[in-house]
């Protein structure tokens, strides 16, 4: 499906379908042709409610405010109107209420994300027949946009849209076809894309380096580990920035071995890895002025005879000892040593992403991500990028005694805290043992285990993987540049 703009008013656009959203249940706007139809149907103009005037071409939508993640939501319920219908190309108006271009983006953003579908395991499929959605310039409000700003919103939503949508193929595939190795080479496809260059390190490498919890990790697997380092370098960068993505491929949870019930939809414990990895193909289609680096553990937890075991001591990358008192606690484990690898890229800013504790989908429900770290500008900036992109975070704080609970008696330190309160703030505190004091304020760590995978629909969301930290990342990065 292909997004084309133009400057004609919307009547002299030809077009099989119009798309009008009906914004805070106002009936009365020209572009509204089927009041009394509507009347009839009942429709209210509510968020996320649809109606398909199939005999004149006409979808209408509601819409509760101009605001950008009211207008993605719009667009991907106009998309998915639209799946159901023999419509090659549809139109639509602009509907700005302030910022023309972050209107404008968010509304393609919609499109986008709104028309992914995951078919790869399906035999048959229903055709998609859309072709294409023109985009006028021609204003529902007095706010209009010119044609040169809406092209650079244009293509700024779709380089984001497509990446979260591309981390989402990743997550969405089943674990016997993504193993460690095949996530490598993925990463090596980005490496034809300008400035932008991979290394894999095997096993050998990960001895050679000392980092004995990533090998614990996935020493019981038949597929071998993969480090993965992505390098994104524009001439003359501004700032290095260092993304670390969780890249478990599947976690049976080990030794603890998960119910069997939670161990369905575990291939998306990739999510962060995958995240990560997309980003850096955005920044690079972006072509953003910052050096960013992708660093991805990828590993899966399994279980057999050589399996690492509670009551195991670990020795991590940076020389501390790890006691192990549950195997199901081991995307810190892999994300302790990849951050201190990390670490040796003396980044400016460093960025974890994981699904790393289901504590954090207690504490703040299934779409939202936690944020934790000890830099309050930092935080507030990513919040306001998260808003920005639609994605939702909410702040976790730190604090000594939550600390104290990792404490242990045979090791440097437990890899699961004493109590079971407080979980996702006891892992990123893991974490923050394997972050040197110079880089503590240069540190967030993202929990996305809430977002990234959920087996229903949600706003513009499909069943499955979301590519949850993708969009907020890249607008924060985008921030940055415009900060500069």
């Amino acid at each position: 499906m292909q997004i084309k703009t133009t400057d004609e008013i919307l009547d002299n656009i030809s077009a099989q379908a119009v798309i009008v959203f009906v914004v805070n249940k106002n009936f009365s706007h020209a572009w509204i042709k089927h009041k009394k139809a509507l009347e009839a149907l009942n429709f209210k103009g509510e968020s996320e409610e649809a109606a398909l005037l199939a005999e004149d071409g006409y979808i209408y939508i509601g819409c509760e405010n101009l605001e950008a993640d009211e207008l993605r939501i719009a667009a991907a319920k106009a998309v998915k109107t639209l799946r159901q219908t023999s419509y090659k190309s549809a139109k639509i108006g602009s509907y700005i209420e302030k910022d023309g271009v972050i209107s404008i983006g968010a509304l393609i953003e919609g499109f986008i994300l709104g028309s992914y579908e995951f078919t790869k395991y399906k035999s048959k499929t229903e055709p998609f027949n859309l072709e294409e959605i023109i985009v006028s310039t021609q204003s529902y409000s007095q706010n209009a946009i010119s044609l040169e700003k809406m092209r650079y919103a244009k293509n700024n939503a779709l380089i984001i849209a497509n990446a979260a949508n591309w981390a989402k193929e990743i997550v969405n595939t089943a674990p016997y076809d993504y193993t460690p190795v095949q996530m490598a080479g993925d990463a090596q496809k980005l490496a034809s894309m300008d400035g932008v260059t991979c290394k894999v390190f095997d096993e050998k490498f990960l001895e050679e380096q000392k980092m004995g919890a990533f090998l614990a990790v996935n020493r019981a697997s038949v597929h071998p580990p993969r480090l993965i380092h992505l390098t994104y370098m524009p001439k003359n960068p501004k700032k290095r920035v260092v993304f670390v993505g969780k890249g478990l491929t599947y976690d049976s949870g080990g030794l603890s071995l998960k119910p069997s019930d939670y161990m369905i939809t575990m291939k998306a414990d990739k999510s962060g890895g995958a995240a990560v990895m997309a980003i850096l193909k955005g920044a690079a289609e972006l072509k953003l002025p910052f050096e960013i680096h992708a660093i991805v553990g990828a590993a899966e937890n399994m279980i057999g005879g050589n399996a690492y075991k509670p009551d195991d001591v670990l020795t991590a990358k940076n020389g501390k000892t790890i006691e192990v008192r549950n195997t199901d606690a081991e995307g810190r484990l892999v994300l302790a040593d990849c951050l201190c690898y990390a670490q040796e890229l003396k980044p400016d800013i460093l960025i974890d992403m994981a699904t790393l504790t289901g504590a954090c989908v207690v504490a703040l429900g299934e779409y939202t991500t936690g944020v934790m770290g000890y830099n309050d500008k930092l935080k507030h900036e990513l919040y306001r990028a998260a808003t920005q992109s639609g994605e939702l975070v909410n702040a976790l704080s730190f604090n000594r005694y939550l600390k104290k609970l990792l404490k242990s008696a045979v090791a440097d330190i437990s890899n699961i805290s004493s109590s079971r309160y407080g979980g996702a703030i006891t892992a990123a505190l893991f974490l923050d043992n394997f972050i040197e004091e110079p880089y503590k304020d240069k540190w967030l760590h993202l929990d996305i285990a809430g977002p990234a995978y959920t087996e229903k629909e949600w706003g513009y969301n499909q069943s499955g993987a979301s590519g949850a930290g993708v969009r907020m990342n890249l607008y924060w990065l985008i921030n940055q540049k415009g900060d500069e």
